[in-house]
């Protein structure tokens, strides 16, 4: 190889790194292998008869230099590393606006393992990158065929087995568009030694890799001719090569792709017949400097391509934005953004005409395209060595632009001022200062980006941020901001198309980022109903935010006749796509989504019930409910714990209450349901009340089943007997079990109220167990639930212990008594209150002569409530409407009453409306003197 390269136009540059490595590592050892290697990979990719282009992802230089070899080459084929399965995905770009990204879903998959699901790849694609500037061309070029070489998406994860998992998706909105797929990228370029990077990065007086590369290759490679720009690329990429760490998985990735990609092409050649100096290879230069047996036209063709897994992919394309590929790729906030402000200054200064699809919204007018390939550009037999000026000349300071840093100066300090900033001209002349002075310190005549961030940051950042936005999210505005891409409607999948359609009457930019309120009036306008049901399916199916009610519900028995909703589907659009990947249409994806769930090996009767009550509001009940309820009849049979019993008996009367109002008879499943669930639950019973791992509430849900679904199942043919065996089986030792067992026996009688009132007593008197009676408290208060008609006896018993129980006693108590009522008793408060409302006298004077009703001598009729109490008569109700009778006059004056205002009477006694109306009264008296 040493003496084949004396021959190369690289070999004065091969002498001069071998002195250098003899001279810097005392003699010809591993330095000398590297820097030497470093020279043959780069003789070997120039000499190949297909050319190779090494590109770097999202990167401006890369963007004009391929534009301009385009131009020069006018190629016939286009080799383009990226995952081959995305090509019939690439000729609706022209229906975007960028930055999208290419995406491939799979929901179901096989061959994988089953935590890995759903399975998701990305390749964003933004106007600042080479990938885009082929696409372009090849698809607006009659003649030219684009072919992607890259492993497919199914590879992805095949080869990934071993690998760590993907992360948790970013949680600012705008860095999480791509949710937590994969992310492939064409010429991923960055060192894999950690050591290297850190180098670099002190050595060259920056924060991070974004910012290096800006500096020293990006800025450098900007106005460079071709074979300069490619050299200096299969440099970087030999160079990070060589100098990776020897991590085995990730290495034979990389090899396996090359590989792979170049059996492709060698395959498409073969195939085709095409000569290899009429085609274009672009990849990341990091493969461009391959080792591997297959590299090249000529090379080995052992490499066997495995099947793919039998996982079932989709394809779309999905909105992206600057801020999500800086996430995925894990460059530096506000890279992406600066590098779209190079790119447009590079083809200011170039004049180079870069390459975009005709159509495409966001970009500029696109070159007119050419009626076909020209013929290519003659090959030159022998390449020059650009790579020995390139390293051996000083860079070339870019002079000092003043007015540009002058604008930037004074929008900033605008910029901030809009945004609570205490910001002054003299801080747009301290911007301005500090931006050519940290310029100054790192090597550079004119201030780049990141010297004007880090200088605004420092003059203008003080202690507090005022705002929502900082200084340096402000500079990231002013380089051209957070560009976010958007699927045309001729790019989406069918589902997302027909949402649009059928949200069409509501006259909003749906497609438009942000949101927009939709106010629906279902009376006036019938025709909005269906775009109800189509927000009330999107609000379950969508992430919160994308299809928000302000206005309006939706229950079982009930619509709404007006609604108003915040719409957001433009900003969630990736969610719309991939609903899309699911089916045809959104009730489709609704019914797979609750049969998934109602049939998910862990599902229980009450999420089963969930799914059941989700068909019947969204999609009309009919078959699908049926089938569920089914289902749910079968988890319920084969459950052995009570868990679920809450749920289960909220859900269950929603439902019952709902099919006896809207059918003539209750379906066949939820009469099964209630024989199945009466028998279950009474087998359970008695090992309930006894379990310590069930707590007081999911026993009392299970009395209230009990209870609830009796008469029904009394009359389905379903025997009493069953119950009255579970109650003499059960026997609680625990104080609110057992409270709650004899709330259970008053209801079937059992057990008088007397006797269960001189229990309580006798609790009370014992001074053993007075510690213990909160415990019993707490049972009856869980018994509303089931025997809701104890209310009045519940309200007697909490007035007694807050009468005779010792303070020691009932003020720990008082703490857990309001967390109970309000975490597993929001239903039966509003019982207790209004009980209490009933009971107790309305005014604190009347409350010294109150004698409550349970302490009434026997026979005694209970004292009623005093005067302005809210138990008191009708005359002292009336108080208020006497005292204003604007409101009463103005009712009567709409009803056409003309009677003046009576006199205040003393209250009559008696039978009021007998007196007043005699004729009912007279006609049964004529009745009875007949008999």
């Amino acid at each position: 190889m040493s003496a084949l390269a004396e021959g190369t136009p690289f070999g004065a540059l091969r002498g001069q790194l071998q002195d250098a490595a003899t001279e810097f590592a005392d003699g010809p050892d591993a330095l000398q292998g590297i820097l030497l290697g470093i020279v043959d990979d780069v003789d070997r990719a120039v000499r190949e008869p297909l050319e190779i282009f090494p590109v770097c992802h999202h990167s401006p230089a890369s963007a004009v230099a391929m534009a301009r070899r385009l131009r020069e080459k006018q190629p016939k084929v286009v080799y383009l590393e990226l995952c081959e399965d995305m090509a019939p995905l690439l000729t609706e770009l022209h229906n975007c606006r960028l930055p999208v990204a290419v995406q491939a879903f799979a929901s179901e998959v096989e061959g994988f393992p089953p935590e890995w699901a759903p399975l998701s790849v990305v390749a964003p694609i933004t106007e600042a990158s080479a990938e885009y500037q082929a696409i372009a061309y090849a698809l607006d070029t009659p003649g030219v065929e684009l072919v992607l070489v890259d492993r497919s998406s199914d590879h992805v994860f095949q080869w990934q087995a071993g690998a760590t998992e993907p992360g948790a998706p970013p949680a600012d909105e705008e860095a999480a568009l791509h949710g937590d797929a994969v992310g492939v990228e064409i010429g991923d370029l960055r060192p894999r030694f950690a050591e290297l990077e850190e180098h670099l990065l002190h050595h060259g007086r920056v924060r991070h890799w974004s910012e290096w590369w800006h500096q020293y290759v990006e800025l450098p490679l900007g106005d460079s001719d071709h074979d300069t720009y490619r050299q200096v690329m299969l440099l970087i990429g030999s160079l990070f090569r060589r100098l990776a760490p020897g991590n085995t998985h990730r290495v034979r990735v990389d090899e396996d792709r090359e590989r792979y990609m170049w059996t492709r092409m060698r395959e498409h050649l073969a195939t085709t017949g095409t000569d290899p100096e009429d085609c274009l290879y672009v990849c990341g230069a990091f493969h461009a400097s391959s080792h591997v047996e297959e590299f090249g036209v000529h090379g080995s063709d052992a490499f066997e391509i495995t099947p793919p897994s039998g996982s079932t992919w989709q394809h779309g394309l999905i909105p992206s934005s600057h801020t999500a590929i800086e996430a995925q790729f894990g460059l530096a906030a506000g890279s992406v953004s600066i590098a779209a402000t190079q790119w447009t200054q590079n083809i200011q200064r170039t004049k180079v005409r870069p390459y975009r699809l005709a159509g495409q919204a966001g970009t500029g007018k696109a070159a007119k395209p050419r009626t076909t390939a020209g013929a290519a550009a003659p090959v030159a037999t022998a390449q020059s060595d650009k790579l020995s000026g390139f390293l051996r000349n000083p860079p070339v300071l870019d002079r000092l632009d003043e007015a540009e840093l002058v604008g930037w100066s004074v929008e900033i300090v605008r910029s901030a001022r809009r945004n609570g900033y205490l910001a002054s001209t003299a801080d747009a002349i301290a911007v301005f200062e500090t931006s050519i002075l940290l310029a100054g310190m790192r090597d550079r005549a004119r201030p780049t980006p990141y010297d004007f961030q880090d200088a605004a940051v420092t003059c203008i950042e003080k202690e507090t941020v005022p705002g929502r936005r900082d200084v340096r999210r402000l500079v990231e505005i002013l380089m051209g901001g957070d560009r976010v891409g958007r699927v045309g409607y001729d790019a989406l999948p069918p589902l997302a198309r027909d949402v649009h359609d059928r949200l069409a009457p509501l006259d909003l930019k749906l497609q438009q980022r942000g949101v927009r309120r939709a106010l629906l009036d279902m009376t006036s306008q019938p025709e909005l109903r269906q775009c109800s049901d189509v927000l009330w399916i999107l609000r379950h199916l969508m992430p919160h935010g994308a299809a928000r009610p302000i206005m309006g519900e939706r229950e079982l028995g009930k619509q709404s006749v007006q609604e108003s909703w915040d719409l957001a589907l433009g900003t969630h659009q990736r969610a719309l796509i991939e609903l899309g990947y699911e089916g045809v249409s959104i009730e489709q994806v609704l019914e797979q989504r609750l049969r998934r769930a109602a049939y998910a090996p862990n599902a229980t009767a009450a999420q089963v019930l969930a799914a059941v009550e989700d068909a019947v509001l969204l999609l009309s009940g009919g078959r699908l409910a049926d089938e569920l309820g089914t289902r749910a009849l079968e988890v319920l049979a084969t459950e052995r714990s009570v868990d679920g019993a809450p749920e289960v008996l909220r859900r269950v009367r929603r439902l019952l209450a709902y099919y006896r109002i809207s059918r003539p008879e209750l379906p066949a499943w939820i009469e099964s349901f209630a024989r199945t669930g009466y028998a279950h639950y009474c087998t359970l019973l008695p090992t309930a009340f006894t379990d310590e791992d069930a707590t007081v509430r999911q026993v009392a849900a299970m009395l209230g089943f009990l209870f609830s679904m009796e008469s029904l199942v009394v009359s389905l043919g379903c025997d009493r007997a069953q119950l009255d065996l579970a109650f003499a089986q059960s026997h609680p030792q625990e104080p609110s079990r057992v409270a709650l067992l004899w709330a259970a026996q008053v209801h079937l009688g059992q057990l008088s109220r007397a006797e269960l009132r001189e229990r309580c007593d006798a609790l009370l008197d014992n001074p053993l167990v007075v510690p213990a009676y909160p415990r019993y408290l707490s049972g009856f208060l869980h018994a509303l639930e089931p025997v809701p008609q104890l209310a009045d006896f519940v309200v007697e018993a909490v007035s007694n212990a807050f009468a005779r129980l010792p303070d020691p006693v009932l003020l720990p108590w008082l703490p857990r008594l309001i967390s109970t009522l309000r975490s597993e008793g929001a239903d039966l408060a509003p019982l207790l209150i209004r009980e209490a409302g009933r009971v107790f006298p309305g005014r604190l004077a009347a409350l010294d002569a109150w004698v409550p009703p349970w302490k009434s001598a026997p026979g005694e009729p209970p004292a009623p409530p005093a005067q302005g109490g809210s138990g008191g008569g009708t005359a002292h109700r009336a108080v208020l409407l006497a005292a204003h009778p604007e409101t009463c006059d103005s009712v009567a004056a709409l009803l056409g009453c003309e009677e003046p205002w009576e006199t205040e009477a003393p209250v009559p006694t008696g039978a009021i409306l007998a007196g007043r109306h005699p004729g009912t009264a007279a006609a049964v008296e004529e009745l009875l003197a007949g008999v």
